[in-house]
């Protein structure tokens, strides 16, 4: 849009007149857009309307014609992957030229070039055998600018892509920078995206070139996503100041204004997104001053704040990003010291995971074990061709699942009826699961001792939501996506006991053990001066057990006071758990606790005393859901629906799914069977008992 742009090419124009105000030894500055669709055009137009309206606005515009062949034409570029924009690009800006009166010369063209920004500069037209000449030159005049070109400005709208096809030798390696910092972490998949290695394309040019300023607006998921601390770290290093100017609008973390009205968009997009400036002068010794800004509302409010403004006239508040984070948006850190002092859930349990990934939900699993066992035994059948389960089951090999090497293995050995396993698939959502090494994973190592009498605490590494709501327990095996679909928000499940496998040694000769540190069991024992007994519960007078220590656990991470307390910190890791040497809280805690969790597994009694009513009768078909405020009522269909469903129960969320909604949306279409209609009324009586003693 044009008000982003014109921010942007105002902010650098100013930046340039004030921080760049002729230093010796600088020529003009060269502009390079890099930019997809038609945005290479529309920043290069707004570019050159700046200089045409400078030098009228000087009296100086019998100049323009010398200006634009000696100073304009040599130092402006753009880059253009695909042909129609490219073309648009060339047409747009040529008419631009013509109007204000410039006339081009028989060897004088724009400098835009058709190429892959990602791609390694060359200049030997050999290495491009088989293409036409015109391309050939194309190649060869994006290489000089890539490589030789003193570049000063690099502006753009880079693309927006985690899973990137440019994987070229050349920005690989450039990526490496970024990555180092994290390269030991299961997931370092968000650095691959496109817009990213932009980021470190221009970044690169600016290296290079000594000095400059990057331009651009991009994905603000970098901004304060773990995985990009290495790259924010890197640019720190290298720029003199940074401003970023957040534009927010991201409906995949449903962002809301600070008063709680709708955020929109700058553009028709579902990721937040954000201007930032990158300065280097020439004289930088990098551990650069870093300013934030943040705009919040409507996208015409947006719009109207980005024409008014620029870089100068921008509220910037001063950030101090420090190791190990390097976060590029305000954190309230006062608490780190006392909440760096708790102990880490992956310090509490010692074996833990994330949760099951099928591959194939659709197929793997089912809401009855009919299906469920129906889809085992059309897997295991070697009379039916691998074409014929990928036409009914839509199951194919992928890069990390070899699917047909399993299914030969499961055909030879065959599957049991008892592969058929309860699923906790999404809050209050128990299906079946063909639990065998066919899916892509399994998680066995852990996930086994969740075949046996068990309780495990589920959770999340970092929260791409705002507000932590990741909590929740379960008896049975757990689908990755229990408390969220969203990669970052992947379930961590962290089992209560361990059972000892066939063949190995027993635990001492007992049946089980806790899956829990003895160092934090020693640690609440000091401090209660109870004694710790390995299975069960304890008195709370004298003794104390791991489900004691599960249920404080369960009732700290619930209690709002702690949530609010410590919500930046549970924005970017797993919860921490503070111990008390108070033993009367303790034990208030650990009871609050138990009533959470009998709702959450669907065992208290109170979940038969239902609180809603079910009036109409019909076809109990799911369709579109509705939810009516006034008479609390939710409609699954045109004429039946629950009644009294007070708004705050409608809206509680657990994880990344509002519940009430989420369970009827996944059985749209689907006709409820009695037990089905009882489940659900029974979620509402569990969600106003959660409200009640989160409360309390």
């Amino acid at each position: 849009p044009e008000p982003v742009v014109s921010y942007i090419v105002r902010s650098i124009d100013h930046l340039l007149k004030t921080r760049f105000d002729k230093p010796q030894g600088l020529a003009d500055p060269s502009v390079l857009v890099l930019d997809p669709a038609v945005g290479t055009a529309t920043f290069l137009y707004m570019v050159i309307n700046e200089i045409h309206d400078a030098l009228l606005s000087q009296g100086q515009a019998g100049l323009w014609n010398d200006y634009v062949a000696e100073k304009l034409l040599p130092r402006i570029f753009g880059f253009e992957l695909l042909m129609a924009p490219y073309a648009v690009a060339h047409l747009k800006l040529g008419l631009l030229l013509k109007e204000t009166g410039y006339q081009f010369e028989k060897e004088q063209r724009l400098g835009i070039y058709l190429t892959n920004t990602l791609e390694e500069a060359f200049k030997k037209s050999e290495q491009l055998a088989g293409f036409n000449e015109y391309i050939v030159e194309e190649a060869n005049a994006a290489a000089e600018i890539k490589k030789d070109k003193p570049i000063m400005v690099v502006l753009g709208n880079p693309p927006y892509s985690v899973s990137s096809v440019n994987k070229s030798e050349y920005i690989e390696k450039l990526m490496e920078r970024y990555k180092t910092a994290v390269r030991a972490e299961r997931n370092i998949q968000p650095l691959s995206d496109d817009y990213i290695k932009f980021v470190r394309f221009a970044h690169d040019r600016i290296e290079r070139s000594g000095y400059g300023i990057i331009g651009m607006i991009t994905n603000h998921t970098y901004l304060s996503g773990l995985v990009h601390r290495g790259m924010r770290e890197e640019l720190v290093k290298s720029f003199s100041t940074i401003y970023i100017l957040d534009l927010h609008g991201s409906s995949l973390t449903g962002e809301k204004t600070p008063s709680g009205s709708k955020d929109e968009n700058v553009f028709d997009i579902m990721q937040g997104v954000a201007i930032v400036l990158f300065v280097r002068e020439p004289d930088n010794h990098g551990l650069s001053k870093v300013y934030h800004a943040d705009v919040w509302g409507t996208r015409e409010e947006k719009y109207k704040l980005l024409l008014e403004s620029d870089v100068a006239s921008s509220v910037w508040r001063e950030l101090h990003p420090a190791a190990p984070y390097f976060f590029f948006v305000p954190k309230e850190f006062s608490l780190e010291m006392e909440y760096s002092q708790y102990f880490h859930l992956p310090q509490v349990f010692l074996t833990f995971s994330t949760g099951v990934g099928t591959g194939k939900d659709d197929a793997f699993v089912q809401f009855d074990q009919k299906q469920a066992l129906q889809v085992a035994s059309d897997l295991s059948d070697p009379s039916i061709s691998e074409d014929a389960i990928g036409e009914k089951y839509g199951i194919h090999d992928t890069s990390g699942w070899n699917f047909t090497l399993r299914r030969g293995s499961l055909i030879k050995a065959g599957f049991q009826p008892i592969d058929i396993i309860k699923y906790h698939y999404r809050p209050f959502d128990m299906r079946f699961v063909f639990y065998n090494p066919i899916i892509r994973r399994d998680q066995r190592h852990s996930m086994k001792h969740l075949l046996k009498e068990n309780i495990a605490l589920l959770t999340c590494q970092q929260q791409s939501m705002i507000g932590f709501h990741h909590l929740l327990c379960t008896r049975w095996l757990v689908d990755e996506s229990v408390i969220s679909n969203r990669t970052r928000e992947r379930a961590l499940v962290l089992p209560l006991y361990l059972y000892s496998s066939e063949g190995e040694m027993q635990f001492e000769e007992r049946h089980r053990r806790p899956n829990l540190n003895p160092e934090v069991v020693r640690a609440v024992s000091e401090k209660l001066g109870l004694n710790f007994v390995e299975d069960g519960k304890g008195d709370l007078e004298q003794t104390f057990g791991p489900k004691d220590i599960f249920n404080y656990a369960y009732a700290v991470f619930h209690s709002p006071t702690y949530r609010t307390r410590y919500a930046e910190f549970l924005k970017i890791d797993s919860p921490r758990l503070p111990l008390t040497s108070d033993k009367e809280l303790f034990k208030a805690l650990v009871a609050k606790g138990a009533e959470l969790v009998a709702p959450h597994l669907m065992e208290s009694p109170k979940l038969n005393n239902l609180i809603t009513k079910y009036p109409i009768v019909g076809p109990n078909q799911v369709e579109p859901v509705r939810y009516d405020e006034t008479n609390q009522r939710v409609y699954i269909n045109k004429s039946q629906y629950f009644e009294g469903i007070p708004p705050q129960v409608w809206n509680f969320h657990i994880g990344g799914y509002q519940v009430c909604q989420k369970w009827l949306k996944d059985r749209k279409g689907r006709i409820l069977s009695y037990d089905e209609l009882i489940h659900y009324q029974k979620i509402i009586v569990a969600l106003k008992e959660t409200i009640r003693l989160m409360e309390e």
